[in-house]
């Protein structure tokens, strides 16, 4: 029987609150409340509203465990109620740029700016060798990576960033295009025991400046 969320949170608190999940009680998920964490990942902004994420949900005990052996044999992968593996598509733009252009359109994109897009989105991207090309799906797949993981807090369930996995064990486990890179792994459920410990932060003296390297933002 699947297991509901928590009373929400509100975002601040969800920010302040959140920890990586050690251990996970494996209680399904409601369909509906893993749709919603989906959602938000989808809402994310991306470079020319490309969108280049594609996301595989794991949910089911066999998959998991195989998932798990491609993950450096970590727990929690098995123990989620869902794991989240969060992929670019370096072919997305290639394949999705008409359609993303006639969304624009119907949503207020001007002609103009659509033709000047059509020239333009390839003439960027194509450009990319494969590690600039992975690197462009890292920034853009994270955004959204953390969109459903706040989500999922706010929600009231607990998450657990993944970067640790081998790339081609999960190609072949999840059976992905050649043209996908797996850029992390988000589990999704309820604690088990105790939360992890705050590791906390440093202090904003030590990491932000004002104008320039140096500078303390005051």
């Amino acid at each position: 029987m699947a297991k509901t969320s928590k009373a929400e949170k509100s975002l601040s608190q969800a920010i302040r609150e959140r920890r990586a999940t050690p251990s996970f009680d494996g209680a399904a998920i409601p369909i509906e409340d893993l749709r919603r964490i989906l959602e938000a990942g989808l809402s994310a902004p991306s470079g020319y509203n490309m969108q280049p994420w594609r996301f595989i949900v794991v949910r089911s005990e066999e998959q998991k465990k195989r998932l798990r052996a491609a993950a450096y044999n970590q727990g929690k992968v098995e123990e989620a109620s869902a794991v989240i593996v969060a992929c670019g598509d370096a072919d997305g733009w290639r394949k999705d740029l008409e359609m993303m252009l006639q969304q624009g359109l119907a949503g207020g994109m001007s002609e103009g700016y659509a033709d000047q897009a059509r020239s333009s989105v390839p003439n960027f991207l194509s450009r990319f060798s494969s590690v600039e090309m992975h690197g462009w799906l890292n920034k853009m797949v994270m955004i959204a990576f953390t969109h459903m993981m706040l989500m999922a807090e706010v929600m009231g369930y607990d998450t657990a960033p993944m970067e640790g996995f081998e790339q081609e064990k999960v190609h072949e486990v999840l059976r992905l295009p050649l043209s996908y890179w797996v850029v992390a792994l988000l589990a999704v459920g309820h604690l088990k025991g105790p939360d992890k410990f705050s590791g906390g932060r440093f202090e904003m003296s030590h990491t932000v400046f004002a104008e320039e390297f140096g500078k303390p933002f005051k």
